[in-house]
């Protein structure tokens, strides 16, 4: 297929990028650049951003969070290129996040991209993971990997966003905020934190509650934080940490047609309305982060574990449900999971050069106790029923990995290589009439080996290439039904697939960084939707995709009062083999829904004074298909513009902040994230219209 569309974006789009490269080029005579960040995210060991051969990005908790309401990962990772991140405005379902198209076709929750927070995996083994149960409030950096060097962390890791929270450090301070917004939306939080050089502490309680933009769309999220850290001595860290989610009741407005949303934008889906549609969540966690630094090498290891409770009724109709097969409308289950993992880095010299050896285990493991009800009692509709369903379902993964790195003055050479074991077990309690037995199970094993190079061409320049193989196993719920007669898929295969990347990073004078990739992405046995029948979705290995593109990131401090960041994707991303889904042949050349063509972020601060800053950002984003076949009215492309102003008091040991927030600030039309292929034409789920923020906090220090 011609590449010709990817080089030929908007002219807007090429106008706002023309614009912002100069504004940072024109600093490049300019001494003395700024160091990069340091990142641990694909190495594994602390080290510049700016000589490693991937594309790696850390977004600090000023960045990420100031003059932002705090709730969702959206707000924190729009300035990450490659990443397609939607806010779904829809706290029933968590966001959709893709990474270079990785996780764009994922129902629900965020698949095929790992989600660690402080080392613990937000991810199942099974590669679907949720985004909020982290506390923006508690947030020190994210970093984001993407492209080949992903797979060191397993399968499912088409790309990684790492969360870290900080320490408690320095005198005792109690800090408090509120807020609120358009539809009755509210937001309070209240922390706790402070340490000195052998123990350090850091609580955080939030609670958010909205009416929600669209019909049937409330919900409420209370978050709670705490972290103990501890230093025993001065080669040891030690720190606890707890988190817990409660969401009740937050509920579901759905997809819309197209007819529907035309006709009222901010409407719930007739089905949703029916049958109350609603989500309730309660998770908690607990982990242990222990490093210990030997004259040797470090030692690192983690240990967690936590239980989720979720039920969530659906909008599946009654006369679906009277199938025998049918699991109900009601999602009911009490999961438990747990893991460690241990590594050793060992640093040494070999050849004249500096050589970094990391070895390591990760062992992950979930269990879900299982029930489906029908939604429905008599002619009383959203209300939990009889039982259709009920069983157990295991998932674990184990793998051992090693990577290595090496140095020599200007180039740098890094390889890593990961056995992946990943185990499905499915016990079927309930076999009545032609509902028969689903147990079953299922186990992937593959390695998936990686390798980069990079070379220093002067002190502010770098290039870098390299390549990987990685599989992506089907999740639980694609395997469940995806066999024979509506059995547990035993013979669904893993998507696998080969990375190629090359890239630059600059430093372009004092304080801008430029960073561009190139990257081509080639995937065999696809998983794609096989039939949609009684309320079961099957799926078939039977789609070949390519997938290629560029990547372009800028932060610059244009003037001392005046910074500006950038962040640019273009990509093509089509299927390369015809395949038949739901009877209907697919041919070669389809776009893969849900993946823009082109996307833009751009953002221009300023802060003329110490205690005032604002800034404009502005957003595009090309249209989506939103099914295989190309066939249906795609999501259009649109722009939006967000602008903020933030105060800052300070007396003596007490500090004030206010912050004024209008997203949309044009009010466009516009539809937010989409429902790939839902089999009712419900696929678009709209944004929200202008809506303000408003908030007010304070922190005490104690002296």
């Amino acid at each position: 297929m011609s590449s010709r569309p990817l080089l030929r974006p908007r002219r807007h789009f090429a106008l706002l990028l023309a614009a912002a490269l100069p504004a940072g080029l024109s600093l490049a005579e300019e001494p003395g650049p700024e160091a990069p960040p340091l990142v641990i995210t694909g190495s594994r060991y602390q080290a510049s951003s700016f000589n490693l051969p991937f594309a790696v990005q850390r977004v600090d908790a000023e960045q990420a969070t100031a003059g932002k309401p705090r709730v969702n990962l959206s707000e924190a990772l729009s300035s990450v290129p490659g990443l397609v991140v939607q806010n779904r405005s829809n706290y029933a379902q968590d966001l959709q996040i893709s990474s270079r198209g990785f996780g764009a076709r994922s129902a629900f929750g965020i698949r095929g991209i790992k989600l660690l927070a402080d080392g613990v995996p937000l991810s199942n083994p099974d590669g679907q993971g949720q985004a909020a149960t982290f506390d923006l409030d508690t947030l020190d950096h994210i970093e984001v990997l993407r492209g080949p060097f992903a797979n060191v962390y397993g399968s499912n890791s088409g790309g990684v966003i790492q969360l870290f929270s900080r320490d408690g450090a320095g005198p005792p301070r109690v800090s408090a905020s509120t807020a609120m917004a358009a539809w009755d939306t509210r937001r309070s939080q209240v922390s706790v934190e402070g340490g000195n050089q052998q123990a350090g502490v850091l609580v955080n309680q939030s609670h958010f509650s909205t009416d929600g933009y669209r019909q049937h769309s409330s919900a409420s999220l209370d978050k709670t934080f705490a972290k103990l850290t501890l230093h025993p001595d001065a080669e040891s860290r030690l720190a606890l940490i707890y988190t817990q989610l409660n969401q009740n009741d937050s509920l579901d407005p759905q997809g819309l047609t197209w007819d529907e949303y035309t006709a009222r934008q901010d409407a719930a889906a007739p089905g949703a309305l029916l049958f109350d549609t609603r989500k309730t969540v309660d998770h908690s966690s607990l982990a242990l982060n222990f490093d210990r630094d030997f004259s040797a090498g470090t030692w690192q290891n983690t240990l967690y574990g936590g239980t989720r409770h979720v039920t969530q009724y659906q909008s599946i109709p009654v006369v679906v449900q009277l199938n025998p097969k049918s699991s109900g409308g009601v999602i009911d289950f009490e999961r438990s999971f747990q893991g460690a993992s241990t590594r050793w880095i060992q640093p040494l010299n070999v050849f004249a050069g500096a050589l970094t050896v990391t070895s390591g285990l990760e062992y992950d493991a979930s269990s879900d106790d299982r029930q489906g009800y029908e939604n429905f009692v008599g002619s009383t509709l959203g209300v939990q029923g009889a039982l259709r369903r009920d069983e157990q379902d295991d998932v674990t993964s184990l793998s051992p990995f090693v990577q290595a790195a090496w140095e020599l003055e200007r180039l740098q050479l890094q390889s890593g290589l990961r056995y992946n074991h990943v185990e499905f077990t499915v016990d079927d309690t309930y076999i009545t009439g032609s509902n028969g037995d689903d147990s079953g199970g299922v186990t992937y094993t593959d390695y998936t080996p990686n390798l980069g190079a990079s070379y220093l061409l002067n002190p502010q320049l770098s290039v870098y290439t390299s390549w990987s193989r990685g599989f992506e196993t089907p999740t639980l719920n694609e395997l469940f039904y995806s066999g024979p007669d509506g059995r547990f898929g035993f013979d669904l295969a893993p998507a696998t697939s080969e990375q190629y990347e090359v890239g630059l990073k600059a430093r372009l004078g004092r304080s801008s960084n430029l960073q561009l990739a190139l990257f081509q992405i080639d995937t065999e046995d696809e998983l794609v939707v096989l039939s949609s029948i009684g309320g079961r979705t099957s799926y078939q290995n039977a789609a070949q995709t390519e997938r290629h593109g560029v990547e372009l990131a800028l932060d610059s401090r244009l003037s001392e009062t005046l910074t500006m960041r950038l962040a640019a994707t273009a990509m093509s991303a089509i299927y390369s083999e015809a395949f038949v889904s739901r009877g209907n042949t697919i041919g070669a050349g389809r776009h893969i829904p849900n993946i823009p063509a082109r996307s833009l972020f751009a953002e221009l601060a300023w802060q003329p004074a110490a205690g005032f800053s604002t800034a404009l950002e502005g957003i595009y984003r090309s249209n989506l298909y939103v099914e295989d076949s190309n066939a249906a009215k795609t999501a259009p492309s649109y722009s939006l513009f967000n602008w903020q102003a933030r105060l800052e008091q300070q007396f003596e040991q007490l500090t004030l902040n206010q912050v004024l927030r209008i997203d949309n600030l044009l009010d466009r039309d516009y539809i937010g994230s989409i429902i790939v292929g839902d089999s009712n034409g419900r696929y678009y789920e709209p944004g929200p219209e202008r809506a303000w923020y408003v908030g007010a906090g304070l922190e005490y220090r104690f002296e």
